[in-house]
């Protein structure tokens, strides 16, 4: 075995050439880049304000390529990134800098869709929305619909277990694939689940769903369809206090309701997304709600009457029901694009993505609102409010360094709230770097290691996609250690530090 690339006894440039020596045999010219205006298009993903260019890249195109690859840089102890369209929030495929991004663009091909199985397979660079649109003429769908599922890819929806607006009633990315094949570090073939519907042995699909590409590199991808229902209505509730709308949330599903969708925006986010898309949203409200149903005519007539009734009675000051399809589309198209709407008014950006009980969603919105004044920087909310998954949008200048320092704040301090409120530091954008510091506020250390101990049955040398997700005892003790000297210490768990 080659000395290690990571030896700080081997020279940057004798790093790179050692390499490209390696992998140029197993690649088109093409597909093998390490020039640097190469490879700083892929230094980040959409988390923007955190950037690190990788030493190649590599473009692979077929099962052998991704195998011969990875087997290289395990001999050379390189580490690799997967990455697939680049749409992630939070830093997942943020590449090492001594390391190879395996960019998987290319394996966009969909592979066979069965309408009586009702499954598709699929290459996992291609787009969420691709899988829908081949389905479409046999009156089937792909349910899970994240906001950018017009370029994000199912294979990056794999490793971040992504959702989107209908996932209340159709479930996550977990709840709609029955099958990934991978690659391990070592280049070695790997299946989890099966075309059935259950699997022998011990469930490894939905440990490998989530696992942020740390665990084995997905390149293909057996996805459940669903059927085309008849006919989806849209209602779109105001409120003039974000509490009651809050509430009216919780509501609904107290009625045994369970909505197709059920979105809240907040009065800065309905502004933002109104001037860009002009969906007809209500800015006079101080917060609005989209609640979907869908199904057969009957069906729905009768489920939109249920809610209608529990939003009134929770105090909307107004409900509008989709005439037809294309006011539909027109009420979703607001909340679909919020984000690039807010890249309007703002120059930078950043996500949060907690997930709280549905009963405390004005609560923590009412914190947010402090936590604005106490940092000096503006927040726009958009919440999958059925399951209680928040995304406030941070707008900051990362041009200026202590915005940037304060917006990191201002996201962690949200995130504390949310584990203090009884959620999770994450819904559907993954750990990434971006929270690794809030992974020392939820998991003890106990709790850390066994998730370590994990990695390590699948990885040994923890060169696949390493220094995310997962934080160290020491990273998790200085960040107690900031906290008692900022005076912010929030939760008892990190006096022990």
């Amino acid at each position: 075995m080659n000395a290690s690339i990571e030896d700080p006894g081997v020279p940057g440039g004798a790093r790179l050439r050692q390499l490209v020596a390696a992998l140029s045999p197993l690649l088109p010219p093409h597909a093998l880049l390490h020039q640097s205006e190469q490879t700083t298009p892929y230094e980040c993903d959409g988390l923007t304000a955190y950037r690190q260019r990788p030493l190649a890249v590599v473009l692979p195109e077929t099962e052998g390529e991704v195998a011969a690859v990875l087997k290289a840089c395990h001999a050379l102890g390189v580490p690799v990134v997967a990455r697939g369209a680049g749409t992630g929030l939070s830093g997942g495929a943020m590449p090492h800098e001594l390391g190879v991004t395996l960019a998987l663009a290319k394996f966009n091909r969909i592979l066979s869709v069965d309408p009586l199985a009702r499954t598709a397979r699929v290459q996992c660079g291609v787009r969420n929305l691709a899988i829908s649109e081949a389905a479409a003429p046999l009156g089937l769908y792909y349910a899970p619909d994240p906001s950018s599922q017009i370029a994000c890819t199912i294979g990056g929806n794999v490793a971040e277990n992504s959702g989107g607006v209908h996932c209340l009633k159709y479930g996550l990315t977990l709840h709609n694939v029955l099958r990934v094949r991978g690659f391990t570090v070592e280049g070695e073939a790997v299946e989890f689940g099966s075309e059935a519907l259950d699997a022998p042995g011990l469930d490894l699909l939905a440990l490998v769903i989530g696992s942020e590409g740390m665990l084995a590199v997905v390149t293909e991808v057996t996805v459940k369809l669903v059927p085309k229902p008849r006919l989806a209505r849209c209602l779109m509730a105001s409120f003039d206090d974000v509490r009651k709308a809050g509430d009216a949330v919780a509501a609904i599903i107290a009625a045994g309701i369970i909505p197709a969708g059920l979105e809240m925006m907040d009065k800065p986010m309905t502004a933002a997304v109104e001037d860009f898309v002009h969906a007809g949203y209500d800015l006079t409200a101080e917060a609005i709600l989209l609640c979907e149903s869908d199904g057969t005519p009957e069906e729905v007539a009768e489920e939109i009457a249920r809610m209608e009734a529990v939003l009134r009675g929770s105090g909307a000051t107004d409900v509008q029901v989709s005439a037809d399809e294309a006011q539909r589309l027109k009420f979703w198209s607001g909340r679909k694009n919020a984000f690039p709407a807010s890249g309007r008014i703002s120059p930078d950006y950043m996500c949060m993505d907690s997930t709280i009980p549905r009963k405390h969603l004005a609560t923590i919105l009412l914190d947010i609102q402090q936590m604005e004044k106490k940092y000096g920087l503006r927040c726009a909310n958009v919440f999958h409010a059925g399951d209680g998954n928040l995304h406030p949008l941070i707008l900051f200048d990362a041009n200026d360094p202590d915005q940037l320092h304060r917006c990191e704040q201002f996201g962690a301090e949200i995130l504390e709230r949310s584990v203090a409120l009884g959620g999770t530091v994450t819904g559907e954008h993954g750990v990434g770097v971006e929270k690794l510091n809030s992974m020392c506020v939820q998991f003890s250390a106990e709790e850390r290691e066994q998730m370590l101990k994990l990695k390590a049955a699948f990885d040994p040398a923890g060169t696949l996609n390493p220094g995310k997700q997962i934080p160290t005892l020491h990273r998790c003790a200085e960040y107690g250690r900031m906290h008692v000297k900022r005076g912010l210490l929030a939760f008892p768990e990190l006096e022990r530090f």
